[in-house]
């Protein structure tokens, strides 16, 4: 039975956002789901709920926000703006907030609830903290009542936070580490910010003010370290704290050694100079709950990875590019040349059986045939600062549209018929990669892979011209290693085709 209340949650399909969606319909709220692409909402386990309205908007864009505002007795703000589509987040976050309040004052909203970032007001606060305070401050300048939550680091299965920490102590045996990593912080788990967040809109002592957030102590990076290292069996660490390691530097190196990209892993290691330390713990009365320790928190998001039961990840947050060439099989596109590779192989076997091989395709599985050379792609890619590898996936059998899997992020997917992926990697100009699967008859299923290239001027076709050898030996050995991984027998190819032949019969 619903409560009568619609709740705005901007940032749906972010790391936090998609985890309270699920739990304001738990609670009975009727609530609208905002994010900028209508896909990645509509493929979350939640969207199909009755009291769940999916809304495609952006916050950078007023009259969309406002629209999605019409109706709604209280919004939840969840969205930054660190993302490689943006060249200053600052500015970004600046007139989202200023749209956001804007909007909410408009239509007389009772309130917005805001999570920000745990930090005391300097000149030496980092951009990110100092960006995460003056959202604050433009939210709470409105005549519409908003409730800011301060938080330090978030420990949960697939946070950012929780990757960079797991990655870096799982990969480096002797760590020489920054001399942030002896700063103190208070971190809190995943699901005691959750419980704060919901509680909120039923404390009415809460509306519009300010409070810290954070678990039941206050340590150092380096501690968290080495519970970590103690909770994931790897035993006792050598870290040594060396002044040398600049903030940009650190950046660079978490950059290289775990999936986290720069533009996310710079503003965050920039703030980890910061002490990010409770001030006070006025909310501690007014929603009391047990708070988790550092050991349990890291315990349990270790177990929810190691089962592969992660309800959301940092990479979910983002747009999926358009690529609305892909579609075009002309090769004379009127965008430009587009080039293309297609290639097919029949198999004694059901699309069933192919379907599943192919969607786990990438992460511990790998690509079936030649997965150095895509090892070796992911490193040049990452050591000229793209995502590389190590992203690998969220779940090693199961896609949903939004999902990063290795390099690439899935942008359409109908199951059992079609995956079409895009990649994320630093390319001169835009890539695709399509499959398709096609019943030939009751025994014999046709596998077709498509590779698709929109060059970047005469970089990008000189890069074309000079990977085009190896897709003879990578794409028809993948295609044979999908076969052959659904225990059915290869009865023709691989082979090229036509792709404006194939398309138009």
């Amino acid at each position: 039975m619903s409560n009568n209340k619609t709740i705005l949650v901007t940032g749906a399909t972010g790391y936090v956002g998609s985890r309270l969606v699920p739990r304001l319909l738990a609670a009975n709220y009727k609530v609208k789901a905002v994010a900028r692409s209508q896909a990645k909402l509509q493929n979350r386990s939640w969207s199909h709920d009755p009291n769940i309205k999916l809304i495609e908007a952006d916050l950078l864009d007023y009259n969309s926000i406002e629209k999605a505002l019409q109706n709604c007795d209280a919004a939840y703000y969840l969205v930054h703006s660190m993302n490689p589509e943006t060249t200053n987040f600052k500015e970004a976050d600046k007139q989202a907030a200023q749209n956001m309040i804007k909007a909410a004052d408009s239509i007389n909203l009772s309130r917005i609830i805001y999570l920000g970032g745990l930090g005391e007001q300097s000149t030496s606060l980092s951009k990110h903290l100092s960006s995460r305070a003056e959202v604050a401050q433009i939210l709470q300048s409105g005549k519409t009542k908003t409730t800011v939550l301060r938080a330090a680091m978030i420990i949960g299965s697939g946070s950012a936070s929780f990757e960079i920490l797991r990655y870096l102590v799982e990969r480096l045996p002797i760590m020489i580490t920054p001399k942030w990593v002896l700063t103190p912080s208070q971190p809190i788990a995943i699901r005691n910010v959750l419980q704060y967040l919901l509680a909120c809109l039923e404390t009415e002592s809460t509306i519009g003010d300010t409070f810290d957030i954070g678990g039941p102590e206050t340590i150092t990076y380096k501690d968290l370290m080495t519970i970590y290292a103690q909770e994931s069996g790897i035993g006792h660490k050598l870290i040594i704290p060396v002044p040398v390691f600049t903030p940009k530097l650190s950046s660079y190196w978490i950059h290289l050694v775990t999936p986290v990209p720069a533009y996310i892993a710079q503003p965050l290691a920039e703030g980890l100079r910061n002490p990010a330390v409770c001030q006070e713990t006025n909310i501690q009365k007014l929603i009391p709950q047990k708070l988790l320790t550092v050991r349990e928190a890291i315990r349990l998001a270790l177990d929810r990875t190691q089962h592969q039961q992660i309800e959301s990840h940092w990479t979910d947050a983002g747009i999926i590019a358009p690529a609305e060439w892909y579609s075009s099989s002309d090769p004379k596109w009127a965008g430009g040349t587009i080039y293309s590779d297609a290639r097919k192989i029949t198999v004694n076997t059901s699309s069933e059986k192919l379907w599943q091989n192919i969607i786990s395709l990438g992460g511990k599985t790998g690509w079936y045939w030649g997965n150095w050379l895509w090892g070796l792609r992911g490193l040049l890619d990452r050591l000229i600062g793209g995502v590389g590898l190590h992203r690998g996936r969220r779940h090693p059998h199961t896609l949903s549209t939004g999902d990063c899997l290795d390099f690439w992020r899935v942008k359409e997917i109908e199951p059992n018929k079609r995956l079409l992926l895009i990649a994320e990697m630093k390319l001169p100009g835009e890539a695709t990669l399509e499959f398709k699967l096609k019943k030939i008859d009751d025994q014999n299923t046709e596998v077709q892979q498509i590779a698709r290239f929109l060059p970047k001027g005469l970089a990008g076709m000189t890069y074309w011209n000079l990977i085009s050898p190896l897709h003879a030996l990578v794409f028809n050995g993948m295609l044979r290693g999908i076969g052959l991984a659904s225990q059915g027998n290869i009865t023709k190819g691989p082979k090229k085709f036509d792709l404006v032949t194939e398309s138009n019969v």
